[in-house]
């Protein structure tokens, strides 16, 4: 992709999204695309959430929530999950890029496993808990930070559903997989898978769970063929747990790169519903944002030109039809 109006907007932008542009739509030479990412760390939104680290390791003194948080006390405009504690702050420094190094150098891992426990029941952080999307962000932050997390990539063998997916709600019985906990637990067993190699059964899982989604075409329900939510077309930036056609199509581009194949043909309908949200100008609108309590704004309001959404798109759409 050449240098346009749209690329130009993006360039404009924070050193975690401007080097993703660089590298992914522009082909930049390494030396320039991995110089904007060393700035993550100093610069701008990833220097911030840098700043607020807890000198336990920590973010907000929680590991999934901030500590003493309650939903009572909460002013209306951070109603919902809060997005500033450990897991959430970790998920995001990750997916952006920061150079790795930075937190080892603060001894991060070491710290969470001695300070942090989960919320649900006090277990060490490193170990897990049993939510299958909590897990999924904890293997793939563990293995990035270099933590033991072996026994989380375990932990989703033997939580792998028939149907080969998984569900956050099976410890209250449920049987039947969700499109978001099976995208999310197939997230962090492809970190691990990337980060590790894997191991036989883990990338057998991570194939079982990846048909469980392509059978259904990203979309639609097996029984009766149905979309399964209208969340589906619902573009958001940040991410975080939801399920949309981006953000699962997303997930399979990685996939496949990390894999060495071409794209499973399966994915064209979800391919089709992000090509369709495009403007004519180019640029993907942010749909609407997930409420909750932040440590900064890092991308527009709902109904505006999204930079993110927009790198996501069109990054997504160049590799399905170069690829093809």
């Amino acid at each position: 992709m050449t240098s346009g109006p749209v690329t130009d907007w993006l360039l404009d932008s924070d050193p975690a999204l401007r080097w993703q542009v660089e590298r992914d739509l522009l082909d930049a030479a390494p030396e320039v695309w991995e110089a904007t990412r060393t700035r993550i760390a100093t610069d701008g939104f990833g220097a911030r959430l840098l700043a607020v680290q807890d000198a336990d390791g920590q973010w907000a003194g929680g590991s999934f929530f901030p500590k003493d948080y309650d939903y009572a006390d909460a002013e209306p405009s951070e109603a919902g999950q809060p997005w500033t504690a450990t897991t959430w702050t970790l998920n995001t420094l990750r997916e952006w890029g920061l150079d790795v190094s930075v937190l080892r150098e603060r001894w991060t891992a070491e710290l969470l496993e001695e300070h942090s426990r989960w919320d649900y029941d006090g277990s060490p952080y490193w170990s897990g808990e049993v939510d299958c999307c909590i897990n999924a962000w904890t293997l793939a932050n563990g293995v990035w930070l270099g933590a033991d997390v072996n026994g989380i990539a375990d932990w989703f063998l033997e939580h792998q559903l028939t149907d080969g997916g998984w569900n956050c709600e099976w410890v209250d019985g449920s049987r039947r997989s969700s499109f978001h906990s099976t995208l999310n637990s197939l997230k962090g067993l492809l970190a691990f898978d990337a980060a590790t190699g894997g191991t036989s059964d883990t990338r057998a899982a991570r194939r079982s769970g990846e048909e469980y989604l392509l059978e259904r075409h990203l979309l639609h329900r097996l029984t009766t063929n149905q979309p399964v939510g209208r969340w589906i077309n619902d573009f958001i930036y940040p991410m975080r747990w939801s399920y949309s056609a981006l953000n699962a199509c997303e997930y399979f581009r990685l996939a496949a790169l990390h894999d060495g194949t071409l794209p499973d043909p399966r994915i064209s309908e979800a391919i089709g519903i992000v090509r369709a949200a495009r403007r004519p100008d180019g640029r993907w609108l942010q749909t609407g944002r997930q409420p909750g309590r932040v440590w900064f704004e890092v991308d527009v309001p709902a109904g505006q030109p999204s930079k993110w959404l927009t790198l996501y798109g069109t990054r997504l759409l160049t590799w399905w039809d170069s690829a093809r």
